[in-house]
């Protein structure tokens, strides 16, 4: 068989729609569960900040186990612990057996727990099996594609999570999702390798190409790397900005359906549509992203192309948010928002191969650096959001998302993609991939 790296990058792309359902399935349950388990939207958004924080501290450990151990065995555990954790979920016990503050305690336990076990996927997928499964002037793509099958997960999650609802209750919802966990888990364990060399149906044209565009030093990686990526100017920028970028991703993350629900008064079957909507569109973003990504790489370089990319698509999310926010025209708001999204989610692939061109043989380090930075605004936002809207309105905790994407645009003036940090070398990589 030819072309076995993209059979490869469909497995990720499938594994990161099965991730984002697992992930997902709570904040849509969520205005039910919270009903039925008798708490607040203050302690919804510890539940949601638990996973986010959870999700954020592992980021940066998981990038090294993943290193350690390789994509191929970490990911096969990590998906048998997703099935098992919502299992867990879906057996907290009602207020019948305990109180609200034990189903609370239990629940910001789990969830921290289901965001340690999922935070090493895209540091140990992009940063791992992609970057050494697809030549240089390939990743964008790839990366971009992953971002897709994360975004059509969650399309597909609010739909289908409401018509399980229907049908066998929050809980059921929650139970009947867990298996796909486990298929994840047996597919990347038969089938991904984690060096191309050793898949045995890879031909020695496809392994000529994968390594066209790379060294042989790219193959041999060195101790300490994890030191350089924390001290790293580029990596820490990158990471600043993805904060900013994820602060906006998590507002939709967390709490669109609930907004859509609980402030503007839609269905939730009309809700979920608009959701899986939502996601629809930034699985658009993110397909484009990527194709765009590699285009500008081939044109401006490594250096520039991703920044013009990054830069463009954050003020345009920051413009139809505030858009969005403010205006009285339930349609214009939700359209606004939506497109917003989408916007968003063009930013996904430039961030990850920038990261991934300073990296380079470390990209599973430097991608969990990345990540982790990402992921810190779930922790803020699940508290900042509800307290800001109680505070000051809904519109004033959206616009909130504004400010933050127009400080991301900023950072990336000062990011230098074609500025490598490896632990040995000194020279610069070439200003562009193509």
């Amino acid at each position: 068989m030819k072309g076995i790296r993209w059979v490869i990058l469909a497995i990720i792309v499938f594994a990161s729609f099965i991730a984002y359902v697992l992930r997902t399935n709570l904040s849509i349950v969520s205005e039910t569960m919270m009903r039925d388990l008798g708490m607040n939207e203050y302690q919804l958004g510890m539940v949601f900040s638990a996973f986010a924080a959870g999700y954020a501290i592992f980021q940066f450990p998981g990038g090294i186990v993943g290193d350690r151990f390789g994509p191929r065995l970490t990911i096969t555990v990590m998906a048998v612990a997703w099935g098992l954790l919502t299992i867990a979920t879906a057996l907290i016990p009602g207020t019948n057996v305990w109180s609200v503050g034990a189903v609370v305690v239990a629940l910001v336990i789990i969830r921290f727990l289901v965001g340690a076990v999922h935070a090493p996927f895209f540091p140990v997928t992009i940063g791992g099996t992609i970057a050494s499964w697809f030549p240089v002037r390939q990743w964008g793509l790839p990366n971009g594609l992953s971002s897709t099958g994360l975004t059509l997960g969650a399309a597909a999650t609010a739909p289908a999570i409401v018509w399980l609802m229907d049908l066998y209750g929050w809980r059921g919802a929650l139970l009947a999702t867990a298996p796909l966990a486990f298929v994840v888990a047996a597919v990347f364990r038969w089938y991904v390798t984690d060096d191309p060399k050793d898949h045995p149906h890879v031909s020695a044209a496809e392994l000529a190409l994968i390594r066209s565009d790379r060294s042989s030093e790219d193959d041999a990686l060195e101790r300490g790397a994890w030191k350089v990526a924390l001290k790293n100017k580029n990596v820490l920028l990158l990471a600043s900005s993805y904060f900013c970028m994820n602060y906006v991703f998590y507002l939709f993350f967390n709490w669109f359906f609930f907004y859509l629900v609980d402030v503007k008064g839609f269905a939730a079957t009309d809700a979920g549509i608009l959701t899986a909507a939502l996601w629809i569109l930034g699985a658009i973003g993110a397909t484009a992203g990527g194709f765009i990504n590699d285009l500008l790489v081939r044109r401006f370089g490594i250096g520039l192309g991703p920044r013009y990319l990054v830069m463009t698509a954050l003020v345009l999310c920051a413009v139809f948010l505030y858009i969005g926010a403010v205006s009285n025209n339930v349609v214009v708001t939700v359209v606004m928002l939506c497109i917003c999204f989408g916007c968003n989610q063009l930013t996904e692939a430039p961030f990850w191969v920038a990261t991934m061109a300073v990296s380079g043989k470390h990209a599973s380090v430097a991608t969990g650096v990345l990540n982790t930075g990402g992921n810190i605004p779930g922790v803020v936002g699940g508290m900042l959001v509800p307290i800001t809207a109680n505070l000051l309105g809904w519109p004033a905790a959206i616009i909130s998302g504004s400010v933050f994407a127009m400080i991301g645009a900023a950072l990336w003036l000062f990011v230098h993609a074609d500025e490598p940090m490896g632990i040995r070398e000194s020279a610069k990589r070439p200003a562009s991939t193509g």
